[in-house]
């Protein structure tokens, strides 16, 4: 096929043409602002969910403190796991907050370790127990995955939306066919010999 015919075939709805119909016009501009709503709308969605993912992150850094804590009972190697895949169980551990006041509570520790043993802790500026903030690695990581599920779900809306546009058109065209063959199919009535 030469190199122009293709471009002609994929842009006749564009061109002057007899038995173009303005639908035909119609699902050209639907099509187009579809494929630009795409575009841009999902960079944008993209790097604005992106961004404030990440920025969440680094305040969770920020608020987030470390805190050495010591554990109170023995986890032994052979208890129950949360999820049966994990090494970590639930066990209390003592910690001295930055106000010099003595802290008990219950988080996730390595399984097999004993009491007296010292752990690494994470507390919020309440002092309560929370998971660790993730890392600068982790945390571009999750940004990059939300901001692409952010693009993905914007560009299925908007292609959703231009399908059952286009959708509707069709059925537009078939009901305007029906009824131009209501007109023109009596004229053929049985007339051949």
């Amino acid at each position: 096929m030469p190199g122009g015919t293709y471009a002609r075939k994929r842009l006749w709805r564009w061109r002057s043409n007899p038995l173009r119909r303005r639908d035909d016009i119609v699902e050209a501009w639907i099509v187009l602002a579809v494929w630009a709503a795409f575009a841009v709308g999902g960079t944008v969605a993209g790097l604005a969910t992106a961004h404030a993912a990440d920025e969440v992150f680094a305040q969770q850094r920020t608020e987030r403190q470390s805190v050495r804590a010591v554990l109170l009972k023995d986890v032994p190697l052979g208890a129950p796991t949360i999820g049966g895949t994990s090494d970590l169980r639930m066990a209390t551990v003592r910690w001295t907050a930055s106000d010099g006041s003595a802290r008990t509570g219950r988080t996730l520790v390595d399984t097999g370790l004993k009491a007296g043993s010292g752990v690494t802790v994470w507390h919020d500026a309440r002092g309560h127990l929370i998971a660790a903030p993730p890392s600068s690695t982790e945390a571009a990581i999750e940004s990059g995955v939300l901001g692409a599920a952010a693009a993905a779900a914007l560009g299925g809306l908007v292609f959703g939306t231009g399908a059952v546009a286009r959708w509707r058109l069709d059925r537009r065209r078939v009901d305007e066919w029906g009824r131009e063959w209501d007109q023109v199919g009596p004229q053929w009535g049985h007339k051949t010999s």
